[in-house]
C-alpha cells in the first residue's frame, strides 16, 4: 500500500494525458486509461476482454500481458489518445507489468 500511495501521489491523469493504470492478479492482468479530473475510464483492456478470450492459451503470463498492451494501445489510438502517463500501481517494473508497457509503447502510445 505504501508503494501504491507513493506512486499515485506523483501520477495524475488529465484529459490531454490520461493515466494508464495496470492491475495484475495471479490469473489475469488489466489496463485502463483514466482521466482523474473527471473520474472517467476512456479505454480498458484485460485478459478477460472478448477480443482476447479465444486467442490466449494462458492468462497469467508475459505473453498475455503483451497482448493486453497491444489491445489497450489500439483502443486508445482509436479514441485519439496518443500520450499517457504510466501508473504501475505499486508493482515493480518487470515481468508482466514491463511487458504490457513495452507492448503499449510498440503499439503507438507515448509515455
Amino acid at each position: 500500500m505504501k508503494r501504491k500511495t507513493r506512486v499515485r501521489s506523483r501520477v495524475r491523469g488529465t484529459p490531454e494525458r490520461p493515466r494508464l493504470n495496470v492491475f495484475r492478479s495471479l490469473k489475469h492482468i488489466y489496463a485502463q486509461a483514466i482521466v482523474d479530473t473527471t473520474g472517467m475510464t476512456l479505454a480498458s483492456a484485460s485478459t478477460l476482454s472478448p477480443e482476447l478470450r479465444g486467442v490466449l492459451r494462458a492468462t497469467g503470463n508475459v505473453e498475455a500481458a503483451k497482448k493486453v498492451g497491444e489491445l489497450i494501445a489500439k483502443k486508445c489510438l482509436e479514441k485519439g489518445i496518443e500520450k499517457v502517463v504510466f501508473d504501475r500501481n505499486g508493482y515493480l517494473y518487470h515481468g508482466r507489468v514491463r511487458a504490457l508497457a513495452e507492448a503499449a509503447r510498440a503499439g503507438g502510445l507515448n509515455f
